[in-house]
């Protein structure tokens, strides 16, 4: 039987507060989840080992390495990043931003690779915010350029939130192209600028958002001519998301994930899937959302 390759790692969870709106075990929910669905027969598991400081220079300061490595953030630092210091957050971001590059150097081989994590878009160059540590999509596009495996990546971000850090740290790079579509009205309050922005009014439905999915797409091959694709399959967008703002249901996310992998399956553009954000206090729903892109990941490359 055919499967397809995810990347995870028993240390990605993280200690938090039992009221966090971070659901600190969403990567064993998952997994879990995906055990539960019968998904798993259909994977091969890989696991990362951990960034080297000196490959994380390609998108980070030096300094802040240095503080996430050695837990000195101070106060104000750790508020704007949402997440208390931790020696497991610590291991965890050193290892998930290197699982994504994993994840796409499978994808290179396969077509398809999925990464059981990933997505952390508002982490910049100095500073991490909005949960976000190390910026894995900056990182893995970044890492492939200058390795010579790939010239010309897209960053295909469909997280409600902008994707302000990978946008910022990548503003310079002209074989990268950055899109983001994301809602107008939510964080960060002030978004950075994307090759391309897709700025959605609250409250889009099914129907209204993979209109305007389609559209991008089509906007982005217009204007850039990928090799490689990294996806972040953000579920903020589905209706009862915590922090999302929009009305994308169940049928809705499936629909979307479906729409983007068989759009660059068809231009044979082989694409890596990160999670991105998803907010609920109830975890198993959560992961039930998550689980949403690795279902479309088997409906449209093992199911021909």
């Amino acid at each position: 039987m055919k499967k397809i390759s995810w990347v995870t790692h028993p240390q990605y969870d993280i200690p938090l507060p039992k009221n966090h709106k971070f659901t600190s075990s969403k990567f064993s929910d998952l997994l879990s989840e995906l055990e539960k669905s019968g998904l798993s027969k259909y994977a091969n598991i890989f696991y990362p080992e951990k960034a080297a400081i000196s490959d994380l220079l390609k998108v980070h300061d030096r300094n802040y390495i240095d503080k996430i490595l050695n837990g000195t953030l101070d106060p104000a630092e750790e508020r704007r990043l949402g997440l208390k210091w931790s020696p497991e957050l610590s291991n965890r971001s050193f290892l998930a931003v290197n699982g994504t590059l994993l994840t796409a150097k499978l994808a290179m081989k396969e077509g398809i690779a999925c990464h059981v994590a990933g997505g952390t878009h508002h982490s910049h160059f100095d500073f991490g915010s909005g949960y976000c540590v190390f910026n894995d999509l900056a990182y893995t596009s970044r890492s492939l350029i200058e390795n010579k495996i790939i010239s010309k990546v897209l960053i295909f971000d469909c997280d409600v939130h902008q994707g302000d850090g990978t946008a910022k740290i990548l503003e310079k790079n002209n074989d990268i192209f950055t899109c983001s579509i994301h809602c107008k009205n939510n964080f960060p309050a002030r978004k950075a600028k994307s090759d391309l922005d897709v700025e959605l009014e609250d409250n889009l439905d099914s129907h209204q958002y993979l209109k305007i999915l389609n559209q991008t797409l089509e906007r982005c091959m217009k204007l850039f001519n990928p090799e490689f694709v990294l996806y972040d399959a953000g579920v903020d967008i589905h209706l009862n998301d915590e922090l999302g703002k929009l009305k994308v249901d169940d049928a809705g996310l499936i629909k979307r994930d479906e729409i983007v992998l068989q759009f660059f399956k068809s231009l044979s553009i082989p694409i890596a899937t990160v999670i991105g954000g998803g907010y609920s206090k109830n975890k198993i729903e959560l992961a039930k959302r998550h689980a949403s892109i690795f279902k479309a990941a088997k409906n449209i490359f093992l199911e021909d």
